[in-house]
């Protein structure tokens, strides 16, 4: 066994309750918000990947394609998608997403030796196309925008996905805006990515939120100064050791409007 698939299968088994037990003794600081906190907030940017859009609906396809074998196809795959972007952005070998989620899929059936055929492949990738979104999002998306909320992606995703998912999902029109990383061509967690938001939003930093349900890209935005909001859409994650935290934790989008009014 690789040491990339060992360490794939000790994240894969962590302990759902020694994650909640840590989850349990964060400061509590470090999980409510405070009345009026997040009043001057007049944007906001979502993570795409997990925040809006669910990666893991592809493990229906992954089975219908490779029985017996899509949920681990769908998990490993997505392990090696964010691995290959921490990677290339040290490397400073850039390659969009959409490239890179190939490549990780192809990495992903070699690992478990299945026969991927370029038609396979052709199907799984245009699955990215069109991602289901979490049930909160559109509601949520929709409380955010009738409060005058501007609101914005903020993705490593390639343009084209990003669209595509979102006009798939039907949220594109509540969005003035998408940005992707390919206009400082490096991934998350670089501060290049994160500074574009304000920017791009024509707001200052402390007028601008980053709302992420991945951890590390959470305290990756919080490190440049960002607020920012952790969507907890599972107990099992542990909040990272990276000296940063999340202004305040959150169970869906659609917590997220009552927060700004106050």
């Amino acid at each position: 066994m690789s040491n990339d698939r060992r360490e794939f299968m000790k994240i894969a088994g962590a302990s759902a309750a020694a994650a909640a037990a840590a989850l349990a003794a964060m400061p509590a600081a470090a999980q409510m918000a405070m009345p009026g906190q997040f009043k001057a907030i007049k944007a906001l940017a979502f993570d795409a990947y997990g925040t809006l859009f669910d990666v893991f609906s592809v493990t229906a396809l992954c089975e219908q394609l490779f029985p017996g074998k899509g949920n681990q196809l769908a998990q490993i795959w997505r392990f090696k998608q964010l691995q290959y972007s921490l990677m290339r952005s040290l490397m400073g070998r850039h390659r969009d997403f959409w490239g890179l989620t190939e490549d990780g899929l192809v990495w992903a059936s070699k690992n478990l030796s299945l026969d991927l055929t370029a038609d396979k492949k052709n199907r799984l990738m245009d699955a990215y196309l069109s991602l289901a979104a979490f049930p909160d999002v559109k509601p949520g998306l929709q409380a955010l925008k009738r409060q005058g909320v501007k609101l914005a992606i903020l993705s490593n995703g390639e343009p084209k996905m990003l669209e595509a998912a979102a006009k798939s999902a039907g949220i594109r029109d509540l969005l003035d805006d998408i940005i992707s990383v390919e206009e400082v061509k490096i991934f998350k967690v670089s501060p290049r990515v994160y500074n574009l938001a304000p920017e791009r939003m024509k707001v200052r930093n402390p007028e601008l939120g980053f709302v992420s349900a991945n951890n590390w890209d959470a305290v990756g935005a919080a490190s440049t100064g960002l607020r920012t909001f952790w969507i907890q859409r599972s107990t099992a994650e542990v909040p990272e050791e990276l000296g940063f935290q999340a202004d305040t934790i959150v169970k869906a989008i659609t917590d997220l409007a009552p927060l700004l009014r106050g």
